[in-house]
């Protein structure tokens, strides 16, 4: 009998069940449904299905769902439990829509969590760790942890009673505990999180701020056989300091296989892409509420007299998209703020003239909620500086700075400001690239008060923005953006108002 074990790890599918393009319909290789087809080819007796999280957020189907108040049962969970999983993690975004949702999942999922981590209210959500004797008799022990940022971004009431240690030390306690008490042949992490450093230097990548720890997982836990990582949407499949690691695209673009021999404890990896039908019959479980969904994606709106369509993103934060001064006027008049500011998010497509639910879902892709701060010029300043450096100059030309690309881009940690007026020198050093700061035509003193809204996200400090963390808080609206996108719409069907070219970027 052949002592060869088989791994297939899906990560970050973001609620991509159908097999098309939310924006115009089109097919496209991803969704979970071309996995399951994918996963039902190789999967034997000797074999582990796994999921790394980020599951229940992402797509437009999940925001209407839980949105809308669908009573049908959370949908990730159907189709899940339907794939029988034998083990799941947790990642950030699975606490987006609170802890309700995290254990509607994790009680009808049909398998262990293992999200060592995780502790809710002096519990773990998951088993701290499990060993697993394959048919074969090859033995393996997998435990789960999460990202412990999480507090850093989530809203507060979505994580009440939930406490996030340390992934790192969690991981290392728990392979020294597996390699002193079980006889396993294999010790697999299940982390959601990434790399820190680049994997071939060990340079670092990122601000070290723990959010990911993958490359000190590696280098650092003795008798860690594999790693499987997520978070960061990469593709990637080798071996660091002898532990073999994988991650896998988002959305359902992609499938980790891992190959363990029992005898000879090689271990192979590999990426496999998604191009293969879709499975029909999940399709079906989840096709009632997939209508109604798309019934809500064409609801007309309202119309718009201003060209609010992304036509190249890097021109529209080069020179700033109408469609962020519409965005920021409406969190101003959600908010009541005297400055605001928005991102464009990636591949964004912005409002035709006919204005549908479908537009908003496809341009503003988070659901993220509005946070009004109390900051002073000195810090309206730092937070520009830190904005400033998502730009770079290459060969005369203005580009976005490499960190920003790579190893995850991070197109939505450059936000677009209205109700003042700036400038960036990106030919600048970094920290001295605002060259100007005006509002109303006056310079901002340091000592300048202003009420200033953001997400809820870059309000927590995302984005290494932490000058903006530990401002006062004046206000927060709990409504979704999107939502507070489509309400505005009704109230003003036409859209139409002089265009503000308030920032300039400059070599």
């Amino acid at each position: 009998m052949s002592r060869t074990v088989r791994i297939l790890a899906t990560s970050d599918i973001h609620g991509y069940v159908f097999p098309f393009s939310y924006a115009d319909r089109t097919p496209v290789n991803q969704s979970l449904s071309r996995v399951s087809t994918l996963i039902r080819q190789f999967r034997d007796e000797n074999t582990i299905l796994i999921d790394n999280g980020d599951v229940l957020e992402g797509s437009p189907l999940t925001f209407y769902h839980h949105n809308n108040h669908e009573s049908c049962g959370e949908p990730m969970t159907k189709v899940m439990r339907h794939m029988s999983y034998d083990y799941v993690n947790l990642g950030n975004h699975d606490f987006n829509y609170g802890s309700d949702t995290v254990f509607e999942y994790l009680n009808g999922v049909g398998c262990d969590c293992i999200s060592a981590n995780v502790i809710y209210r002096g519990q773990p959500v998951g088993k701290r760790y499990v060993v697993r004797t394959c048919e074969n008799g090859v033995r393996i022990a997998l435990f789960g942890v999460d990202t412990h940022y999480i507090p850093n971004w989530e809203t507060p009431e979505n994580i009440e009673g939930f406490e996030f240690t340390d992934a790192l030390e969690t991981a290392k306690q728990i392979v020294r505990e597996i390699r002193e008490k079980e006889n396993a042949d294999f010790v697999v992490g299940v982390y959601h999180g990434g790399f820190e450093c680049d994997l071939d230097s060990g340079e670092p990548t990122e601000d070290q701020t723990g959010e990911n720890q993958g490359y000190r997982m590696c280098t650092e836990i003795e008798g860690l056989d594999l790693l499987i990582t997520g978070h960061q949407h990469r593709s990637l499949s080798g071996v660091l300091n002898g532990t073999a690691y994988t991650q896998v695209f988002d959305n359902g673009r992609e499938l980790a296989m891992i190959e363990l021999d029992g005898d000879t404890k090689e271990i192979r990896t590999e990426i496999l892409k998604v191009e293969c039908e879709p499975d029909q019959e999940l399709l079906e479980l989840l096709q009632d509420e997939e209508d109604r969904c798309q019934t809500w994606l064409d609801q007309p709106l309202g119309t718009c007299a201003v060209d609010l369509v992304i036509h190249d993103e890097d021109d529209a934060r080069v020179h700033k998209s109408q469609l962020i001064t519409f965005l920021n006027k409406v969190t101003l008049e959600a908010t009541g703020a005297q400055i605001a500011a928005n991102a464009l998010f990636l591949h964004a497509t912005g409002f035709p003239e006919q204005i549908t639910m479908r537009n908003l879902v496809s341009t503003y892709v988070y659901p993220n909620t509005l946070v009004v701060k109390q900051v002073t010029g000195k810090i309206l300043r730092e937070f520009l500086e830190k904005d400033a450096e998502f730009f770079a100059v290459r060969d005369g030309q203005i580009i976005v700075s490499p960190q920003y690309d790579y190893p995850k881009p991070q197109h939505f940690n450059y936000d677009m400001l209205d109700g003042i007026e700036y400038t960036i020198c990106v030919s600048n050093p970094i920290g001295s690239r605002i060259t100007s700061l005006t509002r109303d035509g006056k310079d901002v003193a340091d000592d300048d008060v202003f009420t200033f809204a953001v997400n809820n996200y870059r309000a927590s400090g995302g984005g290494n923005f932490n000058m903006i963390k530990t401002a006062p808080v004046v206000k927060e609206i709990q409504t979704s953006m999107v939502e507070i996108l489509a309400e505005y719409i009704m109230k003003h069907p036409l859209i139409d108002f002089e265009p503000v070219n308030n920032i300039q970027v400059i070599l």
